[in-house]
């Protein structure tokens, strides 16, 4: 009997030695922080370096004679308001309000914990394993992705303790051949800059680091033209090998730097950032009406060229292109206004992409719901060019809602209102038609002829099934397919109701549908977004959540789909940023002070009255 107790005494002293272990652990401090990483069960992981080669500044091969300068006029009218006046709600709403803001929030410290126990200073945690990966250079990308969310949600102790591991990241080397410049500037150069804003200012290192990783995008722009190398080969320049851009480029990767660079000028009164976003700017404007399909641009673009040339055939809203016509209203807005270019560029564009991209979806419910398709430009044997668009929808073109509403309140197109609330619809109905609550990477849906006179886009089941014989084509004979047929390819594929085919099932924590949820809802105050919202909150929570982080999945048209070991930083930096929004107080990240990068990181916009009321 002794020699239980002593059994049993010994086991709840190890139990508390655990106990205390666990609880009482916190990452390392000083150069100790990008070392080893301890993983599950004690194991330990650690990296391979780039050796003795360092990237660091040299003089400029082609330096630029005058820089532009930030625009310092007035604008002639102030820019129109976009959010609405704060809501009504009853002390039930609000109670209710606030049990979902905390399931957000528990959410976040969820992953978030995860990662700063077993990915800390890695770019991201593998959230099955417990592992980590670096993708983002090695430069602890879910750390500085989520320094304004930690802000925000209210945990100061984490943000602090984050601040403090960003002053060992060493941006000089990474394991990486190339450096995605795009990444590094929405990802890490966002981060710091708007963890900077949101704090008040009170933390000067993270400003010394925007300005570090601000240092080194811009040695990517060292090229004949002052176009940049979006996948920069730091090695070769820190060689002193002289560079060039690239001919094969793609438009979002070289179109969406300006909210970055400009906040950079705004905050150092450097101006070589905003004059290398303004020369992008300048070549986008230029070449808008001389392309396949004038006042879009396509996917890929010869950057190597001076002007830039656009001999692409391809146009879309979703990757590869998105952020580009995302930033247009967003500079607007960031300098306050005074610059009509982008105004002026946005309304080149929408107009083109609501004839020929834009198409009403038919759907079993009969909502008005539209999407924003894929176009490509052919050549007829004669000569002629036609636009074929095809109707694929993609969770990356979910943040169009969002967009639309925007420019439509501070560009004063109201008609457009009514648009932007359709591409939202859209996109939360996707997710309401599968299996597992949430919508898919990609689908095909079935368009209705944009002429409401010709097409009423009822709903029939009939009317489905020959959207499927169409798409699917023919059997082995040559013959159209049967209505059996048809039947086993809905069973099969498991297609939702008005979709003719899912080309890509995964979850992959995307946020750019919510994103629109969350416009819409600061624009019109209309709780019905909030409902959405959680709707949408709940099943992703409930399946997405895994032992150390949450994880994205594998096929979204089953109930419970298989998780797969991988959680992006846009996780933390946007997904649960703006399910947070949404249920947080209606002055936080006012939309009439702040513009959020396309990662979701708010900055302070020029116009705003700059007295922190809002955080």
């Amino acid at each position: 009997m002794a020699v239980r107790r002593v059994r049993l005494i010994l086991a709840v002293i190890a139990v508390w030695i655990l106990g205390t272990s666990y609880y009482s652990w916190h990452p390392p401090t000083g150069s100790a922080i990008f070392g080893p990483v301890r993983g599950p069960g004690g194991r330990f992981t650690s990296d391979t370096g780039a050796g003795s080669l360092r990237w660091e500044t040299r003089p400029f091969r082609y330096p630029v004679d005058t820089f532009a300068s930030l625009p310092t006029n007035k604008p002639s009218e102030p820019v129109p308001r976009i959010q609405a006046a704060r809501p009504q709600e009853s002390a039930a709403e609000k109670d209710l309000r606030l049990q979902r803001l905390a399931s957000v929030k528990d959410s976040f410290k969820h992953s978030w914990d995860g990662y700063k126990r077993y990915a800390w200073g890695r770019d991201e945690i593998k959230p099955l394993s417990g592992l980590y990966k670096n993708p983002f250079g090695g430069w602890a990308a879910t750390l500085v992705d989520s320094l304004d969310s930690l802000w925000l949600v209210g945990m100061k102790e984490d943000f602090e303790l984050a601040v403090e591991a960003c002053d060992h990241i060493d941006f000089s080397t990474t394991e990486a051949l190339d450096i995605n410049v795009f990444e590094t500037t929405i990802r890490y150069l966002g981060g710091f800059l708007a963890a900077y804003e949101l704090s008040e200012r009170q933390y000067p290192s993270l400003l010394e680091k925007a300005t570090e990783i601000a240092g080194l995008v811009m040695t990517a722009f060292d090229t004949p033209n002052h176009m940049p190398i979006t996948r920069f080969p730091w090695r070769d320049y820190a060689k002193g090998q002289p560079q060039t851009a690239r001919s094969y480029v793609l438009l979002a990767e070289i179109g969406s730097l300006s909210l970055e660079l400009t906040k950079m000028s705004q905050l150092t009164n450097d101006m070589q950032y905003y004059d290398a976003a303004q020369r992008i700017s300048e070549a986008l404007e230029m070449g808008q009406k001389r392309t396949s399909l004038p006042g879009m641009w396509p996917v890929k673009v010869d950057a190597s060229k001076s002007p830039l040339k656009f001999t692409g055939d391809a146009f879309t809203l979703g990757g590869m292109s998105d952020s580009t016509y995302e930033y247009l209203g967003k500079q607007s807005l960031l300098l306050g206004g005074v610059l009509d270019q982008p105004r002026k560029m946005y309304e080149g564009f929408i107009d083109v992409a609501q004839k020929h991209l834009l198409r009403r979806a038919l759907n079993p419910d009969n909502l008005p719901l539209l999407f924003f398709g894929d176009a490509r430009v052919v050549t007829l044997p004669g000569g002629d060019r036609k636009v074929i668009t095809t109707p694929v929808a993609q969770h990356l073109t979910c943040f169009a809602g969002g967009m639309v509403a925007i420019a439509a309140k501070i560009f004063e197109r109201p008609s457009d209102l009514d648009v932007a609330e359709q591409l939202t619809e859209g996109c939360v109905w996707s997710y309401s038609q599968t299996a597992s609550k949430i919508g898919p990477e990609i689908f095909h849906f079935i368009p209705c002829d944009p002429d409401l006179t010709k097409d009423d886009c009822q709903w029939s089941k009939e009317r489905w099934i020959e959207a499927l014989r169409k798409y699917w084509g023919h059997d082995s004979k040559g013959e159209a397919l049967s209505d059996e047929q048809i039947e086993s390819i809905i069973t099969m594929k498991r297609l939702p109701r008005g979709m003719v085919d899912v080309d890509d099932r995964r979850y992959i924590l995307r946020p750019e549908a919510i994103e629109s949820v969350f416009v819409m809802y600061r624009l019109t105050g209309n709780p019905k977004y909030m409902d959405k919202a959680w709707t949408m909150f709940e099943a992703i929570e409930k399946l997405t959540r895994s032992k150390y982080a949450s994880a994205a999945l594998d096929d979204v048209t089953i109930s419970r789909p298989t998780q797969v070991d991988s959680m992006e930083s846009f996780w933390l930096a946007e997904t649960l940023k703006y399910f947070y929004l949404i249920f947080g107080d209606w002055g936080l990240v006012n939309l009439d002070e702040w513009v959020l990068n396309t990662e979701a990181h708010p900055l302070r916009r020029a116009d705003a009255r700059g007295d922190g009321a809002d955080i």
